[in-house]
């Protein structure tokens, strides 16, 4: 832990649903934040853990300066009919650490995504005020969104920092390679645990850097 809080300045909380439709959102984000030079973080570090779950999650808050929550699948459920409260759970974490938490926590930064920007007035009224971005329809606009909400933390006259369309045309080169660096590795790229896919990400990034 002593390690990952060192890095609180650099790391980003993921807060989204982890199922197949959201899949290739999750991971258009977790390579923009990579490519941005950043380090993603999410509760799928929990998914193994000995700890109790919930106090996994609370410490990866805890240790990131910036997060995203992704509210867009607030919706009922179609099997139980009941909604899903993940991600408005985890945004409220991330907000009362900020309110509650050491000085440097008190500066954490927030990105808030939902399909409207105002569609969750419907559901949690009580975060109103807060700056809620559209996370529009397809991975492209997405990485546009991250990319500009990270830009503002990064001095462009020290660190190269790429258009959206750029970091959209590298994830797009780091997909198609993805299955020759999973070979390499023994991996198989259909089944790769958040760790993984973490780890393949900075490994292309780091054999293409940006230029």
């Amino acid at each position: 832990m002593a390690k990952a809080a060192s890095q609180f300045d650099h790391n980003v909380f993921i807060n989204c649903p982890f199922d197949d439709t959201y899949a290739p959102f999750f991971n258009a984000i977790v390579f923009a934040v990579h490519d941005i030079g950043f380090r993603p973080r999410c509760a799928l570090e929990a998914s193994n853990a000995s700890a109790f779950r919930l106090d996994k999650i609370m410490d990866i808050i805890a240790e990131c300066k910036y997060s995203i929550h992704d509210l867009s699948h607030t919706t009922l459920d179609a099997t139980t009919g009941l909604p899903r409260f993940n991600m408005p759970f985890e945004l409220g974490l991330d907000l009362g650490c900020r309110r509650f938490g050491s000085s440097a926590q008190q500066n954490k930064i927030s990105l808030v995504l939902d399909t409207e920007e105002h569609r969750y007035e419907a559901f949690i009224s009580d975060i109103k005020g807060q700056d809620i971005t559209a996370r529009g329809s397809n991975t492209l606009d997405l990485i546009n969104v991250v990319r500009d909400w990270l830009r503002n933390e990064l001095d462009p006259r020290v660190v190269m920092i790429p258009s959206g369309d750029n970091i959209f045309t590298r994830y797009s080169s780091f997909q198609l390679a993805l299955p020759s660096i999973c070979a390499g590795l023994k991996w198989n790229p259909k089944k790769l645990p958040f760790g993984d896919f973490s780890f393949a990400i900075a490994t292309w990034i780091e054999a293409n850097p940006i230029v």
